[in-house]
């Protein structure tokens, strides 16, 4: 199996594109698949680079309903309009961030949904022998503290009631993330998970995973959505080292990189060691 880093935050060299978002290229013996499409068609730029044919492409997925994930959808169903694209069936949500100072929309581009290829799924579903989606996790142990400023703004009626398809005033509740979806794929005897963000937690992702497949996946290439802007606190560093902790214990080798943030992957490189790798434009990755 080949996996390649089409964008990601950073670049391994001049002539990659990098920017705040995340695109994966996976080649199993089946099926040549794309997993999110960066923040803008600039993954497209980074596929011809590395010489990944997206017309070739036979099946999509996208990781959950944010702008940074979804919006390369559009340019690439300009060049492969056949490929469906596997989402769950809310993640056209209305997500924000917001705090005391803002209310930024970073959900997915509305057109996005009008897509012929599209292919809503709710909750888990087999693609086939290959490919599989989980979705659901419902776990909150170490939960990223970052999530907090991650909201769904939903419509309200007089007596305010949550109604998201009416008129009138409107509110923001916590995004519970259920619109999340992880994909795992068995090649060659072999389990790997990928993820977006792992918005609800990278061991809680690990916990229903376990579940699912009554073992420890091979390989996880996944943000752990710990990066913050405003620095860490000795909590914050508490927590990064406590996961990095629990996931060394495990026989699965890790791939990084886009939410996890620079100061979090230091912290548990030094403890993950080999374990824990980093994966940036241009990556890429043979299992």
């Amino acid at each position: 199996m080949k996996i390649v880093c089409l964008m990601e935050n950073t670049a391994l060299s001049d002539n990659m594109l990098s920017e705040h978002g995340f695109s994966l290229y996976v080649e199993t013996r089946k099926h040549k698949m794309l997993i999110d499409a960066g923040q803008s068609g600039a993954f497209a730029e980074n596929a011809k680079t590395l010489g990944v044919d997206l017309s070739s492409v036979d099946v999509a997925m996208l990781s959950h309903g944010h702008y940074d994930h979804s919006g390369g959808l559009m340019t690439f169903s300009k060049i492969n309009n056949r490929a469906p694209i596997y989402m769950q069936i809310n993640a056209g949500g209305d997500y924000y961030h917001t705090n005391d100072t803002l209310e930024k929309y970073i959900g997915i581009d509305k057109e996005i949904l009008e897509l012929p290829q599209v292919k809503f799924v709710d909750g888990n579903v087999r693609i086939d022998d290959e490919i599989s989606v989980f979705a659901g996790v419902k776990g909150r142990r170490h939960f990223p503290s970052g999530n907090l400023e991650l909201t769904r703004r939903i419509m309200t009626d007089e007596e305010g009631q949550g109604k998201q398809d009416g008129t009138g005033n409107y509110t923001f509740v916590q995004d519970d993330f259920s619109h999340e979806q992880y994909v795992v794929i068995e090649d060659d005897g072999k389990k790997i998970l990928i993820s977006g963000c792992a918005h609800n937690g990278i061991l809680n992702i690990l916990d229903e995973f376990k579940k699912i497949y009554s073992c420890d996946p091979d390989v996880v290439v996944s943000g752990f959505h710990l990066m913050k802007k405003n620095g860490y606190s000795q909590a914050d560093e508490a927590n990064i080292r406590a996961i990095a902790q629990e996931l060394k214990t495990m026989n699965t080798t890790f791939y990084t990189g886009h939410c996890t943030g620079e100061e979090p992957f230091d912290i548990m490189k030094e403890i993950m060691t080999d374990n824990l790798q980093y994966v940036y434009s241009g990556r890429k990755i043979i299992i």
